[in-house]
């Protein structure tokens, strides 16, 4: 893979272009690629600041107390996310910074998951560095980009029903997000009281809330949804 493809759509809201972004928060837990992808940016961008996070409740931590960044680079698998938890957590904090994924995982499925659920763009960790600046430039310049060869498995109708369906799971909260993803991996409420060390009528009431934001009735079709948008695994 040698380039991206990009698909240009207008920008949603204000926000810095490629010139003005100061800015950046990278959230890899490899320390190598978050070293050199930290140093290529300064020295392509002129960035004399980039924050980095190591897990995902690390990036949510630190945006809470440093406030937002310019642009986020944000990887596949991290410890504690995988899929397209990552982006749908960091949506609701950031609704108008660019998040590109960044992953070399490039299925086509996670792909469209990632950008139903609000990235801006999913690039590869193979990319040759002026691949990787002209793709960032691009993004936070307000186009959307994908990598090359990638085709959208569904129509349009089914994209904005994907797309909407992530942000249901970006209004839970993160005790909430817990617990879903403890129902998808089949515990029962017993267990999940144990593993988050809360009483188990505290587990229920999370679980009528859960189901109430994302329409669904059961925990089978909770987990069918969840899977839908491959939001806590990547294959």
């Amino acid at each position: 893979m040698t380039a991206a493809a990009i698909q240009a759509r207008p920008a949603t809201s204000a926000r810095p272009t490629a010139d003005q972004v100061r800015e950046i928060l990278i959230v890899d837990d490899h320390p190598l690629m978050c070293d050199a992808l930290a140093l290529t940016l300064k020295i392509s961008f002129g960035l004399k600041n980039v924050r980095t996070a190591r897990s995902l409740s690390a990036a949510v931590e630190q945006i809470r107390v440093q406030g937002a960044p310019d642009a986020v680079i944000l990887d596949l698998n991290l410890p504690d996310a995988r899929g397209a938890e990552g982006i749908v957590t960091l949506r609701r904090q950031l609704p108008d910074v660019p998040i590109t994924m960044i992953s070399a995982d490039l299925e086509g499925a996670m792909i469209s998951a990632a950008m139903a659920a609000g990235a801006q763009g999913y690039i590869s960790k193979s990319l040759s560095r002026e691949a990787l600046v002209d793709s960032l430039r691009r993004m936070w310049e307000g186009e959307h980009v994908t990598p090359e060869g990638y085709c959208p498995e569904e129509d349009g109708a089914e994209d904005q029903a994907r797309a909407e369906l992530a942000r249901r799971f970006a209004s839970l909260t993160p005790q909430q997000m817990n617990i879903l993803r403890l129902i998808c991996k089949g515990k029962a409420n017993k267990e999940i009281s144990y593993d988050l060390s809360i009483a188990e009528a505290t587990v229920k009431t999370h679980i009528t809330a859960i189901m109430s934001k994302i329409n669904a009735r059961r925990r089978t079709q909770a987990v069918l949804l969840a899977n839908s948008i491959r939001l806590f695994e990547a294959g």
